[in-house]
């Protein structure tokens, strides 16, 4: 995997860009301890459906994005958005399995952000994600002809003493 994104920066405003949409780019202990707080204010089963509600969205929104700016259709779309998560230092994402026709995924994580940033902690991490992986389905099976709305959720993690990271998505 080539790590290199086209990363454009406007020398006017100092926005960062990749593939005409404006990016954020934070270390990563700056963002998980922000990620932390939130969570203690809220309450990790809050906090969690937030998460999943806001990351459906935007990865629906990023999808539809990416799929004109690069000429993109169905699974095709999917795979670029875990290539670009990959680069961008969430952790490696690859599909165990994937079928647009029925809406379901395995998608695997190895070197999650969110274990490596907590060494010491021992359960499931990386909820996060979770909403970005229906998001995503849901907009393959909107692209594809499909009528189906997924969930997904975070199967193990590697937090918890496994080799890697496992969500699930499937039809509601």
């Amino acid at each position: 995997m080539n790590p290199q994104l086209p990363i454009e920066v406007d020398e006017e405003t100092g926005v960062w860009t990749t593939d005409g949409l404006p990016m954020l780019y934070v270390p990563r202990h700056f963002f998980t301890n922000n990620h932390l707080a939130i969570e203690a204010a809220l309450g990790r089963e809050r906090y969690a459906q937030q998460l999943y509600d806001a990351g459906y969205k935007s990865a629906y929104f990023w999808c539809a994005k990416e799929a004109v700016t690069h000429g993109l259709s169905g699974m095709a779309v999917y795979e670029h958005y875990l290539l670009r998560l990959s680069q961008r230092g969430w952790g490696l994402f690859t599909f165990e399995s994937a079928d647009a026709e029925t809406g379901h995924a395995r998608i695997c994580l190895h070197n999650s952000s969110f274990v490596l940033a907590q060494p010491e902690a021992r359960d499931k991490l990386c909820y996060m994600f979770a909403g970005w992986f229906s998001g995503a389905m849901d907009w393959v099976g909107k692209d594809t002809g499909r009528n189906y709305l997924t969930t997904s959720h975070e199967a193990q993690c590697a937090a918890e003493g496994c080799d890697h990271c496992v969500f699930t998505v499937e039809p509601k």
